[in-house]
């Protein structure tokens, strides 16, 4: 089958002819100045308090859409005059995220001074009760990264990371460990240490995403990587970590070979696509290490529900917040830009229905890997 992937070759040649060098890629940060500027903040905490004033920290807002603007050649990137919050140690409502902040710079202080590292975990069960949970110390790292301008591999702090991965790879870790992805019937955990990761060797011919695990186990179950061609398959088990986010995009550095998706007809799925391609609002400032815009929508395309006549009984009506969620998508840049995305959705929208990647089963039980991807792949049926 490898040899009839004539159209993925052609994709591959476009792709590395067209390759622009990112020189705004965020390079890791000597431990010194990560020790300064954190410094500098705690300076001026000081001082503020030497002068009898309530200290005050400024945090760059990331999540509202003022904040980013969309790069065609990177996603979505920080604006230079992004909005601030200011978080006061004397207002009730934000004391509390003042004193996180200042705890998890103490930590990070300790791990960055002593050459160590923790996981965000490790943190979080060292002082449960004065984090509350796990999410609120995860949005106080990235606001602290996005406050210091500092990748959060230089923290010292590593997330564990919840995608798989699978096929034609092989790599060493940072202390290394030999990792061989080669296997027909079990993936491997993505690294929670991307960066560190090197002596990657790889003969395959495409990368594909895929949103959910069960999706990949499919795959791996009918022998797909290496029945059809040599080829890796990840996913980030729905809305993708950073680090598989990280591992995609270290993958397509190193190897330049062409990257699908494959998510559910819906937008929920559109939305995990997008992330893989442009990225977060909340992570923008790190858009250049994150993100892979060469990324192609594979399947499932909504036009694909009609063309193969997916049975009707297997599609599930589109809910208010579908409703919502595929508006919202219709008004980003980044969507408008692509006439050949903005047909699909408004077909999903016209519809009101959306399916997921498993509905395809219901047509043949080995369908998806022997007939739907098969021939996407074979006559480019990517977009």
């Amino acid at each position: 089958m490898s040899d009839q992937l004539i159209e993925v070759d052609k994709l591959r040649d476009t792709l590395r002819e067209s390759l622009e060098v990112d020189d705004k890629r965020q390079e890791d940060i000597s431990r010194q100045d990560v020790l300064t500027r954190i410094e500098r903040v705690i300076q001026t905490i000081v001082i503020s308090a030497s002068k009898g004033e309530a200290p005050v920290l400024r945090l760059m807002n990331r999540c509202n859409w003022s904040s980013v603007r969309f790069h065609k050649s990177v996603g979505l990137v920080r604006k230079a005059d992004v909005p601030v919050t200011t978080l006061r140690c004397d207002c009730p409502s934000s004391a509390t995220r003042f004193a996180l902040v200042l705890k998890l710079l103490s930590v990070i202080y300790k791990l960055v001074q002593s050459d160590s590292y923790a996981t965000k975990r490790d943190i979080y069960y060292n002082d449960p009760q004065l984090f509350g949970s796990q999410k609120t110390l995860d949005s106080v790292l990235d606001d602290i990264s996005c406050m210091l301008k500092v990748p959060r591999r230089s923290l010292h702090v590593f997330a564990t990371s919840k995608g798989l991965i699978s096929g034609d790879l092989c790599y060493l870790e940072e202390d290394g460990t030999k990792v061989d992805c080669n296997s027909s019937s079990t993936a491997v955990p993505v690294s929670s240490n991307v960066n560190g990761i090197r002596n990657i060797v790889s003969a395959a011919k495409f990368i594909l995403i895929v949103e959910k695990d069960a999706t990949l186990q499919r795959l791996l179950d009918d022998d797909f990587c290496t029945r059809l061609s040599p080829c890796i398959i990840i996913t980030g088990k729905g809305v993708p970590d950073v680090n598989s986010r990280l591992m995609v995009r270290k993958l397509w550095d190193t190897l330049h070979v062409p990257v699908f998706a494959l998510v559910d007809a819906d937008p929920h799925g559109i939305e995990i696509m997008c992330i893989y391609k442009y990225g977060s609002r909340a992570m923008a400032f790190e858009a250049h290490s994150l993100t892979v815009p060469s990324v192609l929508w594979l399947g499932l395309l909504p036009s694909d529900i009609q063309r193969y006549r997916v049975p009707e009984e297997t599609l599930i009506p589109f809910s208010q917040a579908d409703e919502s969620k595929i508006n919202s998508l219709r008004n980003r840049d980044y969507i408008t830009c692509q006439p050949a995305w903005e047909r699909e959705i408004e077909t999903m929208q016209r519809l009101k229905q959306k399916a997921e990647i498993q509905s395809l089963a219901s047509i043949a039980p080995h369908f998806l890997t022997r007939v739907y991807l098969p021939n996407k792949l074979r006559y480019g049926g990517w977009i």
